[in-house]
Order: structure tokens, then C-alpha cells, then sequence
């Protein structure tokens, strides 16, 4: 068989044995570099010291780990609320532009992916600071006569974390906006829609799939954030990604952490499960229905 007849079949389909060969790389990375590191971890808290289950039942009646769940759940919600709400203007803006504008406000939103995480984090501990950028300014307004705390505070996390995480919302809205052909807006204003209700007639219900797979990147991700929780959060008010942490670099519990990690996958897995199937995971990655 030739090159080309082994890449094609039926026109110009690819034959299943090519997309095999082509997803290969991908399937052995995603392996190497995912799936083997998280069984290894997991089998720790099953196997050590010896075959048990006792730190997953640690896990359950420690309320510590309740509490630390809920406040992540709570931030992660409220960080990906806020991601929407700052991010659909900007795609929006995006869709409606063309040209050297539309450059400039790409480069806007892509510019925090060219610095680190760690940086980005390190710049909003000195805005926040006692003497920061914020707490000048409140005091320059006559709006407060001394500093207020404002970092190590669950609002610097989520500002710092909306911040962070916000392009992940931007980029997905800003696709499927982007695609919306303007026809339909332009018929809803002949047929008498002010632009109030073509937006929540017409554009909004288009505009889910991009709002609702930018929602569950966000939210997700927000579960496992560990720099910018660790940073500026209150050790007191620890997310489940620093506990996480703190069990394996200061209690050198390993066997309890990775039972919280098996406890974690296990509930963003079912978290991404419920969502594929509640809101059609497939449209949300852009297939038509």
C-alpha cells in the first residue's frame, strides 16, 4: 500500500489506521506525562504502608478536609462567575472589531500568557500591599485613613485568580461570538427586537456553548490552582491544592495526600462527567448539532 492510499480512504477521509498513527505521539505524551504520574501517586494511598483504605476513611471524617473543600468549590465558583462577567464584553469588543484593533486587543488578552504565573501573582502581592497601589490611593481619596488588609485575604485570591485565569473565558466566548453570522442580529432588528432583547433572544442562546465550555475551564482549573492560593491566600483559609501541599512538604504525609488527590480527581472527574452530559459536551467543543 502506498503513502498516500495509507493516509486516505473513501475521497479525501482519513483511514482510521493514519489517525491511529497521527494521535500516537499525543496517546503515548498524554501517558507518560499524565496517566502514569497520577497512578503511581494514587497507588501510594492505597499501598503504603501496607494494602489499606484508612487514609481515603481519614480523609472522609477529617473535617478539615470538608471545610477546605467547600471554600475551594465556593472561590472556583466565584472566580469562574467573575471571569464571565469581565470576559464577555472583551470577546465581544473582539468579534466586532477587524484590523489593527482587533490585533491590539488580542495582544491585550495573550499578553498575560508571555509571563509566568508566579510573576503575575508576585505583581498583585505588591499592588495589595499595606503600602501597594490600592491602599495609596483609597488613602490619596479620602476613602480610608489608614491601610486596609488587603492581602492574604480570600478577595486578593480571586482577584488574583480572575486575573490569571480570565483569557481562558476570553478565548472561547470570542469564537463562537466571532462565528454568529450577522444576519441573524440584523433580522431580529427588522422584525422590531431592540438590541437588549436580540441579545437575549438570539445572541446569548448562540453564545452558550463558547460561555459554557470557557465556565467548566475555568472552574476546573480553579480547583487545582496552587501558586496564587499559596501566595497571597491566608494559611488559615487554605484551598485544597495547598493543603495538598502542605501535607507532602511540611507533615510528609504522602500517603494522605495522595488520598485527597484520589479524592480530588475523583470529584472533577465527576464534575466534567456531569457537565459533558447535562450540556452536550460535544457542542461545547464546537460541533454542529
Amino acid at each position: 500500500m502506498s503513502l498516500s492510499a495509507f493516509f486516505t480512504a473513501k475521497g479525501r477521509r482519513m483511514s482510521p489506521g493514519a489517525t491511529a498513527v497521527l494521535m500516537l505521539p499525543f496517546f503515548a505524551l498524554l501517558g507518560f506525562a499524565f496517566i502514569y504520574p497520577i497512578v503511581s501517586l494514587l497507588s501510594i494511598s492505597v499501598l503504603e504502608p501496607e494494602p489499606t483504605l484508612r487514609h481515603y476513611a481519614a480523609v472522609v471524617e477529617n473535617p478539615v478536609f470538608a471545610r477546605v473543600l467547600w471554600r475551594t468549590l465556593r472561590i472556583a465558583l466565584l472566580v469562574s462567575l467573575l471571569s464571565l462577567v469581565l470576559a464577555f464584553p472583551v470577546a465581544w469588543l473582539m468579534a466586532q472589531s477587524r484590523g489593527p484593533k482587533l490585533a491590539f486587543i488580542t495582544a491585550c488578552v495573550l499578553l498575560p500568557f508571555w509571563s509566568s504565573v508566579l510573576v503575575r501573582t508576585a505583581a498583585w502581592a505588591v499592588i495589595l500591599q499595606r503600602t501597594g497601589l490600592v491602599n495609596e490611593s483609597l488613602q490619596f481619596l479620602g476613602i480610608t485613613s489608614e491601610p486596609v488588609r488587603l492581602l492574604y485575604t480570600q478577595g486578593a485570591v480571586v482577584v488574583a485568580m480572575t486575573h490569571v485565569l480570565m483569557p481562558f473565558m476570553v478565548l472561547p466566548i470570542y469564537g463562537v461570538l466571532r462565528n454568529i453570522p450577522k444576519d441573524y442580529v440584523r433580522a431580529a432588528s427588522i422584525l422590531g427586537a431592540g438590541p437588549l432583547r436580540t441579545f437575549h433572544e438570539v445572541i446569548l442562546p448562540l453564545a452558550l456553548p463558547g460561555i459554557l465550555s470557557g465556565f467548566i475551564l475555568v472552574f476546573l482549573t480553579a480547583l487545582g490552582y496552587f501558586i496564587t492560593p499559596a501566595l497571597l491566600g491566608s494559611p488559615t483559609e487554605m484551598m485544597i491544592a495547598t493543603l495538598i501541599s502542605q501535607q507532602i512538604r511540611e507533615v510528609l504525609d504522602w500517603p494522605f495526600a495522595a488520598a485527597l488527590v484520589g479524592v480530588l480527581t475523583l470529584f472533577v472527574t465527576l464534575i466534567a462527567m456531569v457537565f459533558g452530559k447535562l450540556m452536550k459536551f460535544d457542542r461545547l467543543m464546537g460541533a454542529q448539532a
